[in-house]
C-alpha cells in the first residue's frame, strides 16, 4: 500500500469474521436497495451463505452504526421471492405481455451485441441509447459502456434532468465547482476533529434530510449539529419535523424559491450586512448582482411566496450575521422549471456572506475519482460527440455534464430527427413509474425503439411494458464493489456475502459486455482488479482497502486561497474571472440571462388564473417517505407496511371544502391527466395545497399492460405533467402544478 496522504480507519476486527455462529462482513450498502448514501454495514451470514440480516457499522465514520428502516430491512429485499433470478428473452410483438423465456447469459450477451453493433454499423453508435436511473454508483460504468461503444448518448430519462443535475450544473457555471454543507464529513474524527467549526446556522432550503438523504449526506447529521447548538432556516411548503424545530421558517409557495432568495439577498445588501472583504476580493457582478435583486424587495417577495415580508428579513439577517452558516438543500429546487437562475440566487446567499471554503461553512467537496462527469471519454471520438441529443440546442450542456438532453431525446425517438435512435440500455432505471412525465405518450415514443435491454432486481412496469431482454441485477450484499459516489468522497468496499440465483452485478455486467464491444476499454480479468484501477489515488488496491477502508483523501480550508480549486494552481475559483461569478460569463455566452431571476411557475394560480379556476389546489409532488427510495421497495412486506398506498395530503379545511375525509380514495386531477390517491388529512402545508407521493405502482397488482401494468395507469402522479424544460435545457416544474381533487366513485 503506498502512502499517498490518505487516512484510513484502524478497526477492531478484520473486514470477516465470525461471530454467534454467524459470519460477519463489514461493508458499504450502496446501490439498490437503497438509496444512494453508502452506509456503513455488517453483514451477517448463515452457514449456508444466506444473508440473514444487516446492522449498523459503528467504526464507520459516516453513518457511525445507525441505519434506516429501508437498510433494516434489506435481508426481505434480497431473499424476496419475486426477485429476477437469471436472464430473460420475448418477442418485440410481445411487449407488454408477461411471455419472457429464459435464456443464458452467454445467449443474451451474443444477442445483445448482434443487435448493438447491427445498429452501430447501419446507423452509427448514435443510434443506441444508454439510460440510466437515480446516481448511486451506476454513472462511471454506464459511461465508459457508452463512450466506449461509441455513442455519445446517455440519458436520464427525467425533463430537464431536474434531479440534484440542476444545481450541480448552476454551480460550475459560476463558481466552477459544487458546493456541500460541512458537516465534518471530510473528517475522519468528525466532530472532534479541531480542524472543524459547528455552523452557527444550518439552512435546509427545499428538503427534509432527515428522510431524504441528498447529496450524499446522512441526514442525522443535521440533528447531530442542532444537538451541539445549531440553529436552523428552513425554507419548505411543507410544517415538517425539521420544520418545527426552526428558529425561522419560511413557508413559501411552491416553485417561488428565487423570488424568496432575492428578497433576502436584497435585505443583505440594503442593510449593509454581506461579507465586504469576501465580495471586493472574491466576487465578480456584485454591483449588477445588487441591481437585480433590488428588484425583489421584501414586500414584493411577500406577495409571491406567501411569507410576510418580515419573516423575510429576520431570516435574512439570521444568516447574514451568522459566524459561519450552511446550507441543506434538495432537488424540489431542480423541480423548478428555471432551476438555474433559482440556484444561482440561492448559492449566492452563503457567497457574499463570506460562507465560502471555511470551517463550518460551504465547501467543495473532495474527490477521489471524479464519477459524475463519467469515465472513459477518451474512446469517444470528438465528431461523434458533437451527436449529443440537445447539444446543439441548450449549450449549457457543455457544462462538464455529458448526459443529453431527455426532452429532446425523446422528440428524436419520436420523429428520427437529427437521426434515427434505434436501441435503449435500461441500467437501474424505471422511468414509466417514476421520473418520466407525460406517461403515454412516453410510453408511445419508447416503443418506437427497435430494441430494449433492461437490467434490475426486481420485474418493474418499465421492464414490463418495453423490454426485450431483461437481465438480473445483483443488490449490495451479492457484489464485490467501491464507494466513492456523491459529495464528499472517500473509498470504501463493498463485500459480496452471498449469490441469488444467477444474478450478476452492475459492474460485472457492464465488464463482460463492454470487453465483447470493445476489448480495448475493458482489460481487467474482473471487477476487482478494475477497481484497483479506480482506486489508484487512494494508494490502495481493492483488497487491501478491505481492510482499511474507509479512506479519507487530503482535506484542507481555504484552498481557493492556496491555488486548490484551479487546474493552473492561481488562487481563485475555477471560472473565467476567477472568482465567483454573481454575473456569470459562461451563462452569458450561451444566450441565457447571466444573473439570477424569478419566473412564475407555470401552471399556477398567477401565471394561468382561468385554469387555477377549474384546478384550484397548488399541487407538489414527490413527498419522501421513511420506507422507499422513489419506485423500489413496494413489494418489502415491512417496508410496505408503513405506507402501503399513495397518499395525497390535504389540509383539514380543504377537506371540508371539497367533502373528503381521512383516508377517502380521490382522484387528484388536472389538464393533463389524473391519478388515484388516498386523502391523509393534516395541517402540514397551507389550505390550498396538496403534496403527493411519487414513483407509484403495485407489485402484486396484474402484471401485463392490458390489465393496467401493476396499477399503474391509476396510481402515476407523472401523468400529470408535461416534457417542458427551462430555458437552459435544465429544471422543470414536477413541484409546482395545480390539481382538483374529487372522491372515487364505486367500481373506479
Amino acid at each position: 500500500m503506498e502512502d499517498k496522504g490518505y487516512t484510513f480507519i484502524k478497526h477492531e476486527k478484520p473486514f470477516r469474521y465470525e461471530e454467534d455462529g454467524l459470519t460477519v462482513t463489514r461493508g458499504t450498502a450502496w446501490s439498490g436497495p437503497g438509496c444512494h448514501i453508502g452506509c456503513g454495514v455488517l453483514l451477517y451470514t448463515d452457514q449456508d451463505g444466506r444473508f440473514v440480516k444487516a446492522e449498523g457499522d459503528p467504526e464507520n465514520p459516516f453513518n457511525q452504526g445507525r441505519l434506516c428502516v429501508r437498510c433494516l430491512a434489506v435481508e426481505e429485499a434480497v431473499n424476496h421471492e419475486d426477485r429476477l433470478k437469471y436472464p430473460m428473452r420475448r418477442a418485440k410483438e410481445d411487449r407488454g405481455k408477461d411471455k419472457f423465456e429464459r435464456i443464458t447469459w452467454d445467449e443474451a450477451f451474443e444477442y445483445i451485441v448482434e443487435k448493438f453493433n447491427g445498429y452501430k454499423e447501419e446507423f452509427g453508435p448514435e443510434s443506441v441509447t444508454f439510460w440510466q436511473g437515480t446516481g448511486r454508483d451506476v454513472p462511471t460504468w454506464i459511461t465508459r459502456l457508452t463512450w466506449s461503444f461509441g455513442s455519445p448518448n446517455w440519458v436520464y430519462a427525467v425533463s430537464g434532468s431536474s434531479c440534484y443535475i440542476p444545481r450541480v450544473a448552476a454551480c460550475f457555471a459560476t463558481t466552477g465547482a459544487f458546493w456541500l454543507g460541512d458537516y465534518s464529513q471530510v473528517l475522519p474524527g468528525r466532530y472532534d476533529d479541531p480542524q472543524w467549526e459547528l455552523p452557527e446556522t444550518i439552512v435546509v432550503w427545499g428538503n427534509n434530510p432527515i428522510i431524504s438523504n441528498a447529496d450524499g449526506m446522512f441526514g442525522h447529521w443535521v440533528t447531530d449539529c442542532m444537538k451541539r447548538g445549531s440553529k436552523l432556516i428552513t425554507v419548505d411548503p411543507r410544517r415538517t419535523w425539521i420544520a418545527n424545530k426552526s428558529a425561522h421558517f419560511l413557508q413559501l409557495r411552491p416553485g417561488t424559491d428565487a423570488a424568496l432568495a432575492m428578497a433576502m439577498l436584497d435585505t443583505i445588501i440594503t442593510e449593509d450586512i454581506y461579507d465586504h472583504d469576501f465580495v471586493d476580493r472574491w466576487c465578480y457582478g456584485f454591483e449588477e448582482l445588487a441591481a437585480r435583486v433590488s428588484e425583489y424587495p421584501a414586500e414584493r417577495a411577500a406577495e409571491i411566496t406567501g411569507i410576510p415580508a418580515e419573516k423575510i428579513r429576520c431570516a435574512a439577517r439570521a444568516l447574514a450575521n451568522s459566524k459561519n452558516a450552511i446550507m441543506q438543500w434538495g432537488l424540489a429546487i431542480d423541480m423548478t422549471k428555471e432551476a438555474l437562475p433559482a440556484t444561482h440566487a440561492i448559492s449566492a446567499l452563503f457567497e457574499i456572506t463570506g460562507n465560502v471554503e471555511k470551517p463550518g461553512a460551504m465547501i467543495v467537496p473532495t474527490s477521489i475519482q471524479y464519477s459524475a462527469g463519467g469515465w472513459g471519454r477518451e474512446f469517444l471520438s470528438e465528431e461523434v460527440a458533437q451527436k449529443r441529443i440537445g447539444l446543439q440546442k441548450y449549450p449549457l450542456l457543455q457544462s462538464g455534464f455529458q448526459l443529453v438532453s431527455p426532452d429532446e431525446l425523446f422528440k428524436t425517438i419520436d420523429t428520427g430527427d437529427p437521426y434515427p435512435i434505434k436501441a435503449a440500455w435500461l441500467q437501474q432505471t424505471n422511468f414509466i413509474a417514476c421520473p418520466s412525465p407525460d406517461l403515454h405518450h412516453t410510453l408511445k415514443v419508447a416503443r418506437k425503439l427497435d430494441f430494449i435491454v433492461a437490467i434490475d432486481l426486481f420485474m418493474t412496469p418499465t421492464i414490463m411494458a418495453l423490454a426485450d431482454v431483461v437481465l438480473p441485477c445483483s443488490s449490495f450484499v451479492e457484489r464485490d464493489g467501491i464507494r466513492i459516489g456523491d459529495g464528499a468522497q472517500r473509498g470504501e468496499v463493498i463485500n459480496k456475502v452471498t449469490q441469488i440465483g444467477e444474478c450478476k452485478s452492475d459492474m460485472e455486467v457492464n465488464l463482460e459486455l463492454g470487453r465483447r464491444l470493445n476489448p480495448e476499454a475493458w482489460p481487467w480479468a474482473d471487477v476487482q482488479e478494475m477497481y484497483t484501477e479506480l482506486l489508484q489515488n487512494t494508494g490502495c488496491s481493492f483488497e487491501e482497502l478491505q481492510e482499511v477502508g474507509p479512506a479519507y483523501p487530503p482535506f484542507e480550508y481555504h484552498r481557493h486561497e492556496k491555488g486548490l480549486l484551479r487546474p493552473d494552481g492561481q488562487p481563485g475559483f475555477n471560472t473565467p474571472t476567477g472568482r465567483i461569478e454573481l454575473w456569470s460569463i459562461f451563462y452569458d455566452q450561451c444566450g441565457l440571462d447571466p444573473l439570477p431571476y424569478f419566473e412564475e411557475p407555470v401552471p399556477g394560480p398567477v401565471s394561468t388564473p382561468d385554469l387555477f379556476e377549474e384546478y384550484p389546489l397548488i399541487l407538489t409532488t414527490g413527498a419522501r417517505r421513511w420506507s422507499y427510495f422513489h419506485s423500489e421497495h413496494r413489494q418489502v412486506k415491512h417496508l410496505r407496511a408503513m405506507h402501503p398506498n399513495p397518499t395525497v395530503e390535504v389540509h383539514t379545511l380543504d377537506c371540508k371544502k371539497y367533502g373528503v375525509h381521512d383516508g377517502d380514495w380521490v382522484w387528484v386531477e388536472n389538464q393533463r391527466g389524473r391519478c388515484k390517491c388516498q386523502v391523509k388529512e393534516n395541517n402540514i402545508s397551507k389550505p390550498g395545497l396538496c403534496s403527493t407521493d411519487h414513483g407509484w405502482w403495485y407489485p402484486e397488482a396484474p402484471a401485463e399492460e392490458a390489465d393496467g401494468l401493476f396499477g399503474l395507469f391509476d396510481t402515476a402522479v407523472n401523468q400529470l405533467f408535461p416534457w417542458e424544460p427551462g430555458r437552459s435545457g435544465f429544471g422543470t416544474n414536477y413541484k409546482s402544478s395545480i390539481c382538483k381533487i374529487y372522491l372515487v366513485k364505486e367500481g373506479e
